[in-house]
């Protein structure tokens, strides 16, 4: 899909779990980037990546013969009204942050769901995530909500905010989505 000298960007799959679950446990067990309290087991991961392959895209970034982070979409809301709409989320492995992997795997992210005739990405951030949000900024999201004090982990109350961008135009009749293992 996407290759530079150093990085290599493909779809990944439930095999790819071990080498994911890797990359995510640390933000699971150590921060408040993600809500969630457990990291998942192997067999939770790899149904997650098969049920999100369904539909969206979920992508891993391969440097120097491992993989280094991944992204994937999912459902914005499951009304059917918001199909148009998907939830981006991103992880790099924290030892590789700051070499341009993360804004590979976005770029890719996005040019699979414009192809997917998807309008809107929305990212869903802990606040305060100073870099999450400059991040996203520099991709053209923009704010889109604040909620206070929503979640709870590691002894602390923690914010939460809504970024969005359109990928498209609008029209009065969309184009349908199509799922991301029919493109």
């Amino acid at each position: 899909m996407i290759n530079s000298p150093s990085v290599a960007i493909r779809m990944a799959t439930p095999e790819d779990a071990g080498q994911l679950l890797a990359i995510y446990a640390p933000y699971v067990e150590k921060t408040a980037i993600t809500f969630e309290y457990q990291v998942p087991d192997m067999d939770e991961f790899q149904n997650r990546i098969a049920h999100t392959l369904e539909r969206y895209p979920y992508l891993a970034a391969v440097y120097e013969g491992r993989i280094a982070g991944y992204a994937y979409a999912s459902p914005f809301k499951s009304r059917a009204a918001y199909g148009w709409s998907a939830e981006t989320s991103i992880y790099v492995d924290q030892g590789l942050r700051g070499r341009g992997i993360g804004g590979q795997l976005y770029l890719a992210l996005e040019n699979l769901l414009k192809q997917q005739n998807i309008l809107n990405v929305n990212a869903c951030i802990t606040y305060p995530n100073p870099e999450s949000i400059a991040f996203h900024q520099a991709f053209g999201y923009h704010m889109a909500a604040h909620f206070i004090k929503c979640g709870y982990k590691l002894g602390k109350w923690y914010d939460m905010v809504w970024m969005e961008k359109h990928l498209g135009e609008h029209p009065d009749t969309p184009k349908p989505v199509i799922p991301i293992k029919e493109l």
